[in-house]
């Protein structure tokens, strides 16, 4: 018997006694005193055979022990699907659990953070490249959250706009015949309302990048309050104005007990304007990026909104708190609907974990 075969003899008589130990301790209480006893007769005679070093001792010893364990312990049918099956339980459980207690992932929607972070955006008219198309198209996708998307007229007729059900909606539908085609809120279709569209024609086309998902810490706030400028993540159950059932991403600005106005470009608590930290600092600088600074609500007609001039102020309850987009000129916020109490918070967020752009990690 040459080196290679009583090595893998030795390893298979591990094995066995290892599987031994492991149906004794699994099903003890439920065997006969009499298999319990050949079991340890089995283990001990292999054991014995090794020590010896006598290959077809251990072989046959090996065979005796494998036959003992099959019928005290017969093999479940599928039993491999079955643990992989066990396996991805427990793990969707763990995960769960995680997400439940101590980190919870959102999607950035709209683009009321930029350029802090971004939500959905869209490229016009952009012509797909080589990485546009199968099989590399989802590739790319995973790495950058850019798809390349072709909207075609299959039934022909005149275009009309369909007034969406919340200026908070994130894309935009367009009826053209009996087929009703949606677009990303800032895509702009190729025809005006009004128009006769053939069939087969482009309605839009260019890339659509998704929005920035974010990590949010649901620990923290159990053991510090929440701080000015911090990117928070706050349910809207409550919040009278805005659709409920869903989250939001702001920008921490007042804090309770203040009150709040703004004289652009910066944010004012008690009539003192808040120059920190450095996250609303650049903002009230207009910062690159940040070209508007904060400015008082733009309501639409039929909108309501609070701070809508210099003269306009928000107090802040003992718990309640003011919440801002960075992009104040794209942003619905507590300008329009008022403050956020401290109950429908979930926590800061921290961390950019998709796509792979140059926001990705840590926030500010």
């Amino acid at each position: 018997m040459n080196i290679l075969t009583r090595r893998r003899l030795r390893k298979r008589a591990r094995d066995t006694l290892r599987y031994a130990q492991h149906v004794r301790n699994m099903r003890e209480d439920l065997l006969a005193p009499s298999d319990l006893e050949q079991l340890s007769a089995l283990r001990a005679v292999l054991r014995e055979a090794g020590r010896a070093g006598d290959p077809r001792a251990v072989e046959a010893a090996c065979v005796a022990l494998e036959g003992a364990l099959q019928r005290l312990m017969p093999a479940r049918p599928h039993h491999g699907i079955r643990e992989n099956l066990e396996i991805v339980v427990v793990a969707l459980a763990v995960a769960m659990a995680f997400r439940t207690y101590f980190v919870q992932p959102f999607k950035i929607p709209t683009g009321s953070m930029e350029p802090t972070l971004y939500g959905i955006h869209v490229e016009e008219g952009a012509r797909p490249g080589v990485t546009d198309r199968m099989p590399l198209k989802p590739v790319k996708w995973i790495f950058t959250g850019r798809w390349y998307r072709e909207v075609r007229v299959t039934v022909p007729g005149e275009i009309r706009y369909r007034q969406p059900d919340s200026p908070d909606a994130l894309t935009r539908a367009y009826d053209i015949g009996p087929r009703t085609y949606k677009l990303p809120k800032a895509a702009e279709p190729r025809y005006a309302p009004g128009e006769y569209v053939g069939a087969g024609a482009i309605l839009w086309a260019g890339y659509v990048t998704t929005g920035d998902h974010v990590f949010v810490d649901r620990v923290r706030w159990n053991f510090a309050r929440p701080r000015r400028g911090q990117i928070v993540v706050f349910g809207t159950d409550t919040i009278q104005g805005i659709p409920p059932n869903t989250h939001y991403i702001k920008r921490l600005v007042g804090l309770p007990g203040e009150t709040i106005s703004i004289d652009p470009p910066t944010v004012l608590a008690d009539g003192e304007p808040i120059v920190a930290p450095k996250a609303i600092a650049r903002i009230a600088a207009r910062a690159p990026g940040y070209r508007r600074g904060y400015v008082p609500a733009l309501p639409q007609p039929g909108d309501e909104a609070i701070l809508v001039s210099p003269r306009s102020s928000l107090p802040l309850g003992p718990r309640e708190y003011l919440v801002l987009g960075d992009n104040t000129g794209n942003s619905r916020d507590s300008r329009y609907w008022g403050a956020v109490p401290e109950d429908e918070f979930v926590g800061p967020a921290f961390m950019v974990y998709w796509p792979f752009s140059r926001r990705w990690g840590h926030m500010r």
